[in-house]
């Protein structure tokens, strides 16, 4: 798929801009503030209904606007290629409104999907050295754009663990404990548990091989490193688990089972990877992961998603970020935006595919 146009009005510091998109690759540079970042975001939420940054929409509205509209233009890799036009509309105040080709959807989560797309960016890291919910977050990001049952299950499920949380809270310290309220609450838990679980071990299945072969790729050179899946649900029925745990849960006043326990962990020689890896091999696996992601979305869908790296020439050196865009730019044959600070290292970088290649200068 390739982006054609975006316009951005009242969104974080762009009071009405239009860009349009000539290349496959897109270098965008400019100096810190100048919206290279903020521009990336608003291609990534047209994708994905919600900024990748910011928590709320109201961060994500212009000083003094009343609210924000981002539009834009995109053609499919297919043989008619069909161009479809996504609008998002969002008012100060909470309403929002998500549209594509006109047509309004009832549901946001039902855009996911639609256009995948990948994005990198420095904060990214914590995937590697941060806690758990960031892998969990990964894995989700990924199948969520593959499968929409998968979504649909992971959004039942997170609102009932909220409201079992909830009901845990509000019952600690009573003389009476609501059991059969809980009961159906355990019920309601247990079958988008154990669907997003088999889907999450048979996608890890696939991922590992991927990761382990891009990791190769960008560090130039062979190291072990492998990766296992740990879930409460390899070894116990879920149903079992949440009766087991009722006592902790009560006194906790959490829910201490289940799959948003679930983890990813990453070995380098048989060691935790975050303790012993280097700088450089910590961010050649956080790129080795973002691109695994891409592949596989590539593969199921048919044709590349849409890739965003921002600010990555920070973030390795040479030898990393030459092996990096052999593969983005001339390998992959989808969109790739770029940004970075300094003009002459971006167009040197990106030099060996000028016949593809758009230079957008921010100021």
């Amino acid at each position: 798929m390739h982006f054609s146009q975006i316009t951005l009005t009242g969104y974080k510091n762009y009071q009405n801009e239009t860009f349009l998109f000539t290349g496959r690759i897109v270098g965008i540079c400019g100096q810190n503030g100048m919206g290279k970042t903020n521009l990336l975001d608003a291609i990534n939420y047209l994708c994905f209904t919600k900024s990748y940054f910011s928590g709320t929409d109201p961060m994500n509205v212009h000083f003094g606007a009343e609210g924000f509209r981002l539009v834009g233009d995109l053609a499919t890799d297919t043989p008619e290629e069909k161009k479809h036009k996504i609008v998002c509309i969002y008012r100060s105040g909470g309403k929002k409104e998500f549209f594509l080709d006109d047509v309004p959807y009832e549901k946001f989560s039902h855009h996911i999907g639609k256009f995948p797309c990948v994005m990198i960016a420095p904060d990214d890291i914590e995937m590697i050295t941060g806690g758990s919910e960031t892998r969990r977050k990964f894995i989700d990001t990924l199948i969520s754009q593959i499968d929409p049952q998968y979504l649909q299950q992971l959004i039942i499920y997170n609102k009932v663990l909220l409201q079992r949380n909830s009901f845990l809270k509000n019952e600690a310290g009573k003389n009476s404990f609501n059991i059969s309220l809980l009961e159906v609450l355990d019920n309601q838990l247990i079958l988008p548990a154990e669907y997003i679980f088999s889907v999450r071990k048979k996608f890890f299945d696939q991922l590992f091989p991927l990761i382990c072969a891009f990791y190769d790729i960008i560090a130039g050179n062979k190291e072990s490193i492998s990766l296992q899946y740990q879930s409460q649900l390899h070894d116990d029925d879920f149903a079992k688990l949440l009766v087991s745990s009722r006592q902790k849960d009560r006194l906790l006043q959490r829910t201490n089972v289940g799959i948003h326990k679930d983890e990813l962990i990453f070995l380098l020689d048989e060691i935790i990877f975050k303790t012993i890896a280097s700088q450089g091999q910590r961010k050649s696996l956080l790129f080795a992961c973002k691109l695994a992601q891409f592949e596989t979305l590539k593969r199921v869908k048919g044709f590349p998603p849409t890739l965003l790296l921002d600010d990555v020439f920070e973030k390795l050196d040479e030898t990393r970020m030459n092996n990096l865009l052999e593969y983005v730019c001339q390998e992959n044959k989808g969109q790739v935006f770029i940004t970075d600070t300094h003009e002459a290292r971006l167009r040197e970088s990106l030099d060996k595919f000028k016949e593809d290649v758009q230079i957008i200068q921010l100021s």
